[in-house]
Parts: structure tokens; sequence; C-alpha cells
């Protein structure tokens, strides 16, 4: 369990017990991913509980406030990196790898945030069930594990190296659970479920042709291209 406490302190601004944080706990965390995402969609459910009597957009702009809250917007800082980077870095490996460090975010990194939360609101502000709120963020974070299954880690010294030690068939496993849960939901499921694989084998492809790999910063692009385009999926099959 020592694995999904550092997943959660990593991934979520929730209270967890103090322990000793070593490369070997953060290896053990990545399986527990999934899991993370699928407690932040149950949170994300019990404050659309308390705000069900609110008009949809105000309610949808709280319900949204609390997902990034809930998560301290560490994907996001990744988004708007990326986008700086990957535009700034005008196709040159070394150049987008050293804009990605930058700390400050360019008009690219701002437009991408708006755009992508923009599209939350909208599809917060619109979905019909609820309970569908548990796969984006599951699958945004099951996204990160099948990358570090697939695709090489590129920035030696970064904060997603120790994950690097993870274990395949626990992360396998996670990933085999991930996709059993969507199909409970059945037609929803499968496309949330295959607009996040759409979704993560672009930004992969997108990833290698650039850097060879994946940094942290894309990988928090990632989580936050796929909650959003999930959700949107989500809507659209509602319809």
């Amino acid at each position: 369990m020592k694995g999904l406490i550092v997943a959660l302190g990593f991934l979520t601004r929730l209270p967890v017990p103090r322990i000793a944080i070593d490369a070997q706990a953060q290896a053990a965390s990545l399986k527990w991913y999934p899991l993370a995402g699928l407690l932040l969609g149950a949170l994300l459910i019990g404050v659309f509980a308390v705000l069900h009597a609110m008009p949809a957009l105000p309610a949808a702009a709280i319900m949204l406030v609390a997902w990034v809250g809930l998560t301290g917007a560490l994907h996001l800082d990744g988004l708007a990196d990326r986008a700086d980077a990957w535009i700034g870095g005008m196709g040159d490996r070394e150049r987008t790898l050293s804009i990605m460090k930058d700390p400050r975010s360019g008009p690219a990194g701002v437009v991408a945030l708006v755009l992508v939360l923009l599209l939350k609101i909208s599809a917060l502000a619109t979905l019909r069930h609820w309970e569908w709120l548990l796969l984006p963020p599951l699958l945004g974070r099951a996204a990160v594990v099948a990358w570090f299954l697939t695709t090489d880690y590129v920035r030696s010294q970064g904060l997603g190296e120790p994950l690097r030690g993870a274990s395949a068939n626990g992360c396998r496993i996670a990933l085999a659970l991930t996709v059993a849960f969507c199909l409970c939901f059945r037609w929803a499921g499968l496309v949330a479920l295959v607009a996040a694989c759409v979704t993560g084998w672009v930004w992969r492809r997108a990833g290698i042709q650039r850097l060879g790999g994946f940094t942290g910063d894309t990988a928090g692009a990632l989580v936050e291209m796929v909650e959003a385009v999930a959700i949107v999926a989500l809507v659209a099959a509602q319809a």
C-alpha cells in the first residue's frame, strides 16, 4: 500500500500519511495511478451531489475548480509547458527540452490551458450521467502507465525517472483492470476508452517524432488531453 500512498501524494492534494519516499516506493506507485484517478472521479461525483440543485453552469464552474484543486494543477502545468515548447522549439529536440524546463508560461501555454478548461467546463455543464465522471480521471492516469510500458522516458533527471523501475506485470494488471472497469459502462465506457487510446497514441507519436520519447511535462499534458477528450466524447455518447 506504500505505492498507493505515494501515488496519491504525488497526483493529488489529498492528505496522506507521511512516509519515507525512495526510488523503490516511487516505482511501486505507478501501478496505482489508475486507482488514484478513479478516486478523483468519485470525489467529483461527490461534489456534484452537493451542487446538484444549482444551475448547470455555476455548478460546472465549481466542479472544475474542485477538479483543478484536487490535483494542484499538476498536469495543467505540464500542458502549458509542452504547448510553449512545441511551438517555441521549432522542431528542434534540445530547444524543445530546454523550453519545457522554463517555469514561465508563454502565449501558447496560456491558450492551451484556456482551451482545455473550456472543453472541460462545457462538458461538465452538459453531462447528464454523472457516474461517467469516474472515467476521464481514471483514463488520464492509466494513459501515463501505458506510456511508461511502451515509450522511452528521455529526461534522465526528471521526476519520472524512478518510475522506470516499475513492475511491468503490475502495470499491465492495472491497465487490464482499467479496461474491464470501462467496459462495465458499456457503450459509454467503450467510447471513452477509444477516445483515450486515440489521444494517447497521437500524443505519443508526436513525442517520439520530436523527442524520441516523453518527459514529465508531456505526461502531464497527456493526462489533461485524455481527460478533456474523454469527457467530451462522453457528452457526445449521451446524445
